[in-house]
């Protein structure tokens, strides 16, 4: 009997261990959660990814002499010609890709067969082309056609691509899906950017692809001409209703701004050339964007007590100071300290809830100037595109705060005697696109290599014995990440065979000297 009792527990504890076994497989699945995510939802993590990380504010706003810090550690960079690559420029590498191209290579995997969401499938080209632009200009050659592919085709070591080559991919990718918007098909209107609206993708994708072309100017006039001249006929953004920018609030903070009003508001300043050319040209932007703390001796006394936006009292930060050399230099300029220098005001124009303008049409109004003065768009006049630009931007002030408004009567007075003049009509152009990027790092630093201008004075700080910035030059790219150099080696030293030294100093395809 006893032998009969144990045969029955032994087949019992036989089938319970079946049936554990058979329901392993759901112990790792979450019943409540979707298994397939709506290609909008991946586009808009994309796109609420992409606003401008304090990398930005740290080289692109630095190198431009807009933005600068006299401090140094983790805020090391522009100011002091250095190379900050695993502290402040390798985030950029890693947000870009892993939450931004990821997301739009997932929303074009999901998107392309689907014949009802057409309108989907051609938005992320779009947008996948405006990043891809940024990450490209900023380091050269990048992973372009295996970018994004790590989970989806397990290509955990990707390729680069040569800039050369990047480029024409981006300009067919941005003329085939502006070409592909309808009407006739499923309007996405849970897209963040443009709510689905097709006309105003449209013209987002033109002006990328008038911006690719105007990259081109000095590499290859031809191209750059003919690519100008199929984005003007497409259409595109020349009034700030059609701006491409990101909303942020409360919840989601703008990165930029949430720096300046946390632990790094003491630290930044508007630069001395950049406070400058809007001061000595009674430029209204001025009193938009800086504030000045009177008197103040450390940032607790950077009251709003002692905060001025009067612009003959504004005083922008030497380049090429460090925290040493700043005290006495403040001193000279007969401050109390270098906390009396001028910042863009945090609580104006970069607060947590500032938007970030992508593509704007002071932006674009300015590079159409600058296509009809070298004379491949026949439409309108340099002059008009010229003023057009000024106003955009300066109407786009408000878009900040209403304290940055910027009164029409201001603006009109401005314009009226800053006319295009003949023999400084390039110049002109690309100082003002200098202004009308404010606060867009990366498409201020590309347009600035491309064009030349403004003619800034390079950066003096530590030149002389500086192996990545020679003295009298300009950082021209960014360097690559640690991680891909000691993870995806053979691929990024490939890359840096091709292209020259992973110096900062190094320049991409198309920044021809």
């Amino acid at each position: 009997m006893k032998k009969i009792v144990n045969h029955i527990l032994i087949i019992a504890l036989l089938y319970s261990a079946a049936s554990c076994e058979k329901n392993l497989s759901k112990l790792n699945v979450n019943e409540t959660n979707s298994t397939t995510l709506d290609p909008a939802l991946l586009l808009n993590q994309a796109i609420v990814n992409t606003s401008f990380p304090v990398k930005s504010l740290v080289f692109d706003l630095g190198i431009v002499q807009q933005m600068v810090s006299p401090n140094g550690g983790v805020l090391a960079g522009a100011n002091f010609n250095q190379d900050s690559r695993d502290v402040t420029t390798a985030p950029l590498w890693t947000a870009y890709y892993q939450s931004v191209i990821k997301n739009t290579y997932d929303a074009l995997a999901k998107s392309k067969d689907l014949a009802t969401r057409t309108n989907m499938y051609n938005m992320g080209r779009i947008y996948q082309s405006y990043v891809f632009m940024i990450l490209t200009d900023e380091f050269g050659e990048v992973p372009y056609l295996q970018g994004g592919a790590g989970l989806a085709e397990h290509i955990m070591f990707p390729k680069y691509d040569r800039q050369q080559d990047i480029y024409p991919k981006l300009i067919q990718e941005l003329t085939e899906a502006a070409a592909a918007l309808t009407t006739t098909s499923t309007i996405e209107t849970g897209d963040m950017l443009y709510a689905g609206d097709v006309a105003r993708w449209k013209k987002f994708a033109y002006s990328l692809l008038l911006r690719a072309g105007m990259r081109l100017s000095k590499i290859d006039p031809a191209k750059a001409q003919s690519t100008v001249q199929a984005a003007v006929a497409g259409g595109v953004i020349t009034a700030n209703t059609d701006n491409a920018f990101i909303r942020h609030d409360a919840n989601f903070n703008q990165p930029i701004g949430n720096t300046l009003n946390g632990s790094e508001a003491a630290n930044f300043y508007l630069t001395k050339p950049f406070v400058d050319q809007l001061k000595n040209n009674n430029d209204p932007r001025l009193q938009a964007i800086a504030i000045r703390y009177v008197g103040a001796t450390g940032s607790t006394t950077q009251t709003v007590a002692v905060g001025t936006t009067d612009p003959t009292k504004q005083m922008g930060m030497p380049m090429g100071k460090d925290n040493g050399t700043i005290v006495a230099q403040a001193r000279a300029d007969g401050l109390a300290s270098f906390y009396d220098y001028s910042q863009a005001d945090r609580r104006r124009i970069v607060k947590v809830s500032s938007p970030v303008f992508l593509i704007t049409a002071a932006q674009t109004n300015l590079l159409l100037a600058e296509a009809r003065f070298r004379g491949w768009i026949t439409s309108g006049s340099a002059a008009q595109y010229f003023s057009d630009g000024i106003k955009a931007h300066m109407d786009q002030m408000a878009s900040y705060d209403a304290n940055s408004a910027i009164a029409a009567t201001a603006r009109d007075t401005y314009i009226t005697a800053n006319p295009l003049t003949a023999g400084t009509e390039l110049e002109q152009i690309n100082t003002q696109y200098w202004i009308a990027s404010f606060l867009n790092g990366p498409e201020a630093f590309a347009n600035f290599r491309r064009s030349g201008f403004p003619a800034l004075t390079p950066n003096p700080y530590g030149q002389p014995n500086n192996p990545d910035v020679p003295n009298g030059t300009f950082i021209r790219r960014l360097t690559y990440p640690t991680s891909e150099l000691s993870v995806n080696t053979e691929n990024v030293n490939e890359a840096i065979g091709r292209q020259g030294p992973d110096k900062l100093s190094t320049r991409v395809w198309w920044d021809k000297p």
